[in-house]
C-alpha cells in the first residue's frame, strides 16, 4: 500500500459523522437560496492592479508568474468600503453575494495562518478584507458567500503550476502538506466567518478522494448545519453552476445558478468595455427565472476597492426593475413548458399566478395557450393595472382549453421588460394533449 493511500485512509477515518439528509431536509436548507433568485459575484484580488486575468494570465503564459505576483505591491484596498458594497448589492435586488476569498493564485484575502501569502502580510492593504465584508452584508440582511479555489498554482507543494509545467508527478508527502494547508484554510473561513454559502472552484484537477471532498463537506456542515455548498466539489455539492451561458434546458439538478459577468471579465480589467446593457442583463436573468434557477451576476472591484461606474449603473438599473416586479422574481418557480407562451414565464410559489415576461412591445394581443383554469384577473405587475382579455376557440363539448388573448396598452409597458400576472382560480393546470 502506498503512503498516499495510507494518508487518504486516515483522512477518511477523520471525517465527522453527518446524518444522511432527506430530500425534505435538503429542501429546508436550500429554501433561502432557491427563493433568493439573484446574487452578486465579486472577483477581487491582486489581478485588479494590472487589470489582467485572475490567475489564468500566468498559468496560460500571458505573463510570467513573477510579474503576476509583483501586483502584490500595488494592492492597497485604500477605498474599500464594505458598507457601500452592501448597499449597492441591496440596491441591485440581490439577496446574497459571493466574494473570492482565494483564487487559483493562492492569495488569501484574510489573515490565514496556513500560508504567508495573504493580503495582510504581503500587500499594502495590510488587513483582513473578509471580516468587514461579512459583517456589512449581515447588517444589511444579505446572505454571505465565500469563494475558495481548491487549486493553488503558487503553493510549492501543489503539483500543478503552469499549463505546460508541473512541479511534480507523484510526491505523497508534498501532496499531504498541500492538502493539510488547504483543509486548514477552508476551516478558517468556516469558523471565522460562518458563511451561508461556500463556492468552491478548481475541482477538475483532482478527484473527490484526492481533494478530501467528503471530509470538506462534513466539516463545513459540522461547523454550520445550514451552510450551502456549490457543485464544484467533485459530487459533494448542493447545486449546479453553469457559467457564462444560459442553459437551453434546465440542468438536471433542481437547484442551480448561472454565474455571469457584466462584461467579458471576472475581475477588474479597465480595457474591457464590452458591458452588457441593463436590458440584456434583465433578459438573461429572466431566462434563469423561467428555467427555475438563480443568477449570480459578477462585478470586479478595482485594486483600491472601488467599483467602476459602468458596473454600478448595471446593478442600479437591474435593481430598479427588480423592485418594481419583485412579486414575479423572489420565490417564483420555473415557468410554463414550451408551447404555452412565446416567451419566458414563471409561476408563483402557490401556483395560482402565472407571470408572463414581455421582452419587447407586443404588436397585438399576447397569446396564452393550454390553460385549463378559469382566469380570475390579468394585470400588469408593478402598477396592478387591470387588463382586458378574450378567450377564443373554447368549445363546451371539448376538454381542449380556449386560447387566451390579452390586450396590453402601450402606456402600461415597462421601459426594460413588462410582466403580466395571470391570476387563476386554483393552482395552474395545463392541457398537454393534442387536438
Amino acid at each position: 500500500m502506498t503512503r498516499l493511500c495510507l494518508i487518504l485512509i486516515c483522512l477518511t477515518l477523520a471525517v465527522p459523522a453527518v446524518a444522511q439528509e432527506t430530500d425534505a431536509e435538503k429542501a429546508d436548507r436550500m429554501a433561502w437560496f432557491q427563493d433568493a433568485k439573484l446574487g452578486i459575484f465579486i472577483h477581487w484580488g491582486i489581478y485588479a492592479v494590472d487589470g489582467i486575468d485572475e490567475s489564468w494570465s500566468f498559468h496560460n503564459g500571458h505573463v510570467t508568474h513573477d510579474d503576476y505576483m509583483a501586483q502584490l505591491d500595488g494592492f492597497t484596498a485604500a477605498n474599500y468600503d464594505p458598507q457601500q458594497w452592501a448597499q449597492l448589492i441591496t440596491d441591485s435586488g440581490a439577496q446574497y453575494a459571493v466574494l473570492t476569498a482565494k483564487h487559483h493564485d493562492g492569495v488569501a484575502l484574510w489573515d490565514s495562518k496556513a500560508t504567508d501569502l495573504t493580503v495582510v502580510n504581503r500587500t499594502p492593504a495590510g488587513r483582513d478584507l473578509i471580516g468587514p465584508y461579512a459583517e456589512a452584508l449581515r447588517a444589511a440582511g444579505l446572505k454571505v458567500g465565500l469563494y475558495y479555489s481548491l487549486i493553488d498554482w503558487t503553493d510549492p507543494n501543489y503539483p500543478n503550476f503552469l499549463r505546460d509545467q508541473k512541479r511534480y508527478e507523484d510526491d505523497p508527502e508534498r501532496w499531504a502538506a498541500f492538502s493539510q494547508a488547504n483543509q486548514a484554510q477552508i476551516s478558517e473561513l468556516s469558523k471565522l466567518y460562518r458563511p451561508d454559502l461556500v463556492w468552491f472552484d478548481g475541482d477538475w484537477e483532482f478527484s473527490a478522494e484526492q481533494w478530501g471532498a467528503q471530509e470538506i463537506r462534513a466539516n463545513l456542515l459540522a461547523d454550520n448545519p445550514g451552510v450551502i455548498i456549490n457543485s464544484r466539489l467533485q459530487g459533494y455539492g448542493d447545486y449546479a453552476t453553469p457559467e457564462q451561458g444560459v442553459p437551453i434546458t434546465p440542468p438536471a439538478d433542481p437547484y442551480w445558478e448561472l454565474c455571469l459577468t457584466t462584461n467579458e471579465s471576472w475581475g477588474y480589467q479597465g480595457r474591457d468595455q464590452t458591458y452588457k446593457t441593463v436590458n440584456q442583463v434583465i433578459q438573461l436573468f429572466v431566462e434563469c427565472l423561467s428555467l427555475g434557477g438563480n443568477l449570480l451576476l459578477d462585478i470586479g472591484p478595482k485594486e483600491d476597492g472601488t467599483i467602476c461606474v459602468e458596473q454600478v449603473a448595471i446593478l442600479e438599473g437591474l435593481g430598479r426593475w427588480v423592485r418594481k416586479h419583485e412579486e414575479a422574481v423572489y420565490g417564483v418557480g420555473a415557468g410554463l413548458p414550451p408551447g404555452h407562451f412565446h416567451g419566458p414565464s414563471a409561476v408563483a410559489a402557490d401556483s395560482s399566478t402565472v407571470y408572463l415576461f414581455l421582452p419587447g412591445k407586443p404588436n397585438g394581443p399576447v397569446m396564452l395557450k393550454g390553460l385549463r383554469n378559469e382566469v380570475k384577473a390579468i394585470r400588469v405587475v408593478g402598477n396592478d393595472a387591470p387588463l382586458d382579455w378574450d378567450i377564443k376557440m373554447k368549445r363546451s363539448w371539448s376538454d381542449v382549453p380556449g386560447v387566451v388573448f390579452v390586450e396590453v396598452p402601450a402606456d402600461g409597458l415597462d421601459e426594460e421588460m413588462t410582466i403580466l400576472a395571470v391570476d387563476l382560480v386554483g393552482k395552474v393546470s395545463l392541457y398537454r394533449g393534442k387536438n
